[in-house]
């Protein structure tokens, strides 16, 4: 039996999202959680992270440092943390555990753990299912969504970002490793917004420019009447399309959210655009999906 079924295909056409449970046991979430407990109890606070606010020069610097840090780590696995989790010292104020927003993102390339599930038979199949013929994995993330202090991520289209010629060759997978609710934060979506094409691109400036990125235009309002909740049980995952509307709320709850999260690209035919903040590496090619 296909772990997805044509009715859940349909779904996914018409409303641009799908929620499909059973993707990870309870087991192997907690074993990709464990493993990132272990990461982050091992990591290095890079110095950028730890320059505390005195002069709009330190200010510069910590921006510029968070931007070179962002856009070369596309290839590499990386921290990034909440706001206000360093004292005026640079030293944490909170435990490391509870200081990350999110750890990207490479982690389908270089960890054995999200690389099995990023490569899983279930996956391959729910992308052949869709009718990908030669995806690639552009990037992953381990996202926390702290309780209590996890921040609202606003409404945005992940083609915004991740761009393609043509649109409509990205999609993303989003795993619950902890049951995702209306009250830590799950996802949000307006059905049908896919058809619309995208509001915005986010591109890289042109080079010894500062900022790294910018927006092509304003970031679109949309009508909150318009959102339904996309609750998720513990291993249950969401298929996300590039160009679907989409947002969570604040955690305001006293339980984590957990996340793995990856994208593919349809690549047969289609254009990364060399705009993108996200580049393939020497290091790092964009791997197919269709391997081990």
């Amino acid at each position: 039996m296909d772990f997805m079924t044509d009715r859940d295909v349909q779904k996914y056409m018409e409303d641009g999202y799908v929620v499909l449970d059973g993707l990870l046991t309870s087991q192997e979430c907690d074993e990709l959680r464990q493993r990132m407990a272990e990461l982050v109890d091992q990591m290095d606070v890079p110095e950028h992270c730890r320059i505390t606010f005195s002069t709009n020069h330190d200010e510069q610097l910590k921006a510029q440092g968070n931007a070179d840090y962002f856009i070369t780590s596309g290839d590499k696995i990386r921290f990034f943390f909440e706001k206000g989790v360093f004292d005026e010292k640079g030293e944490f104020m909170v435990p490391k555990q509870r200081s990350l927003n999110k750890v990207g993102h490479a982690l389908h390339a270089y960890e054995p753990l999200y690389k099995k599930v990023t490569h899983s038979p279930k996956i391959q199949g729910t992308a052949k299912k869709l009718g990908f013929v030669s995806p690639v994995i552009l990037q992953s993330m381990f996202i926390f969504k702290q309780p209590g202090t996890g921040g609202e991520v606003t409404p945005h289209q992940d083609a915004t970002f991740l761009y393609t010629e043509p649109l409509g060759r990205v999609m993303g997978l989003w795993i619950a490793l902890e049951d995702a609710t209306v009250n830590n934060g799950c996802l949000w979506f307006i059905p049908g917004s896919h058809n619309s094409g995208i509001s915005r691109r986010m591109v890289r400036t042109p080079k010894g420019t500062f900022p790294l990125t910018d927006f092509t235009c304003r970031e679109q309002t949309y009508d909150d009447k318009k959102f339904v909740a996309a609750p998720v049980k513990k291993g249950g995952v969401v298929l996300i399309h590039g160009e679907v509307v989409h947002r969570s709320a604040e955690n305001t709850s006293e339980d984590s959210r957990h996340v793995y999260t990856f994208h593919l690209m349809e690549s047969q035919d289609t254009r990364w655009s060399p705009d993108n903040w996200l580049q393939p590496t020497e290091e790092l090619p964009f791997p197919s999906l269709y391997t081990k």
